[in-house]
């Protein structure tokens, strides 16, 4: 299981790229914190999420 934005989610062995993919995301407007630490963009497709990994998605907001 994987802790996205506090939800445990049966998703372990997909690639960060298709989860945001499958949810629906728009990777030009968040940001992905993986285990404290933000993963950079150009890892999206290559890091593999494992069971116990803890995910937190930010959306960045336009506005004034």
């Amino acid at each position: 299981m994987v802790k996205i934005n506090g939800e445990l989610l049966d998703i372990a062995g997909k690639t960060v790229a298709e989860y945001l993919c499958t949810a629906g995301y728009d990777v030009k407007r968040i940001a992905v914190e993986l285990n404290g630490d933000i993963l950079p963009k150009s890892q999206y497709e290559s890091y593999v999420l494992k069971g116990g990994d803890s995910v937190e998605i930010v959306s960045f907001m336009g506005g004034g």
